[in-house]
């Protein structure tokens, strides 16, 4: 188990989750790391004794940073949600509580699934462009840990003032697509920033969806947030989705991809699925 203890709750919570997996019926080795710049070594050294198993906790970022080296180990991985969305533990159904995610570690099933694709980097749930990367590059640093989703939706608020639409391509040549937008979701999983967006989207499809949330003013995207937030069928009426194994996209102006709330690519991307390349810890169906 190796849990980002610099995540909001990362550090309160480590503790808890030892204690309960001492009732688990293997033994679980436990590292608790400080140094954000650290968990990739120790997932790596981690990995060198063969695991079948690997639990990460964190938030999204975490995951998704690190989700690239279990692939093609034969480790599964299982997912201790203590980010401040949690959006992969939503689309997987898991928990959002400690008990019960450890609860799903020990009665579980696996489930095998798909992982996004921007360029070479895999992503566990979603990429996007517009606001939300705008965030991630600007937010304060600390906000988010000490004043939680709270925190995180101030600092939205305030970045949503400065922000601008922009034109999306996806395509090229003469299957090219251009319109306008205000947002760009890339998914393999229906949440984005804790609320349910893409419900085309499933992380055992095999296709990547592009969502686009069109118009050509900032207040639409507040609209579909709100319709989203509110399960309202209006929230279809202002986007568009583009399906397949890989979509070309580029955007006018350039701008950053955030890749599950971490700035780590600019446009133009490609953008495409791995499909069923990892197994998962889910709760057991009924």
């Amino acid at each position: 188990m190796i849990v980002n203890a610099k995540s909001r709750r990362g550090q309160d919570l480590f503790e808890q989750a030892c204690s309960l997996m001492k009732g688990l019926p293997f033994p679980v080795d436990a590292h608790a790391v400080e140094e954000p710049d650290q968990l990739e070594p120790t997932l790596k050294r981690a990995l060198a004794a063969k695991p079948d198993l690997v639990i990460l906790g964190g938030g999204d970022g975490t995951i998704s940073g690190l989700v690239d080296f279990l692939t093609g180990t034969g480790a599964a991985l299982a997912v201790l949600p203590l980010g401040t969305a949690n959006s992969f533990a939503r689309s997987l159904g898991i928990p959002l509580d400690i008990p019960g995610a450890i609860d799903v570690i020990a009665k579980g099933e696996l489930r095998r699934i798909d992982l996004g694709m921007i360029d070479n980097d895999y992503f566990a749930n979603c990429a996007s462009m517009g606001l939300s990367p705008q965030i991630a590059e600007n937010i304060p640093s600390g906000l988010k840990r000490w004043f939680g989703r709270a925190g995180y939706l101030g600092w939205a608020a305030y970045e949503f003032t400065r922000f601008h639409p922009f034109t999306l391509i996806v395509g090229e040549g003469a299957e090219e697509k251009r319109l306008r937008v205000v947002e760009v979701r890339i998914a393999n999983g229906r949440f984005h920033g804790g609320t349910e967006l893409i419900d085309e989207a499933s992380v055992d499809s095999g296709e990547i969806v592009v969502q686009a949330v069109q118009g050509h003013a900032r207040r639409r995207l507040a609209r579909n947030w709100l319709n989203s937030v509110l399960r309202r069928e209006a929230r279809h009426e202002d986007t568009i989705n583009f399906t397949g194994k890989s979509l070309r996209i580029a955007t006018e102006p350039p701008l950053p991809v955030s890749i599950d709330g971490e700035v780590l690519a600019h446009t133009p991307v490609t953008a495409r699925i791995a499909a069923a390349v990892i197994d998962v810890m889910v709760p057991r169906a009924s």
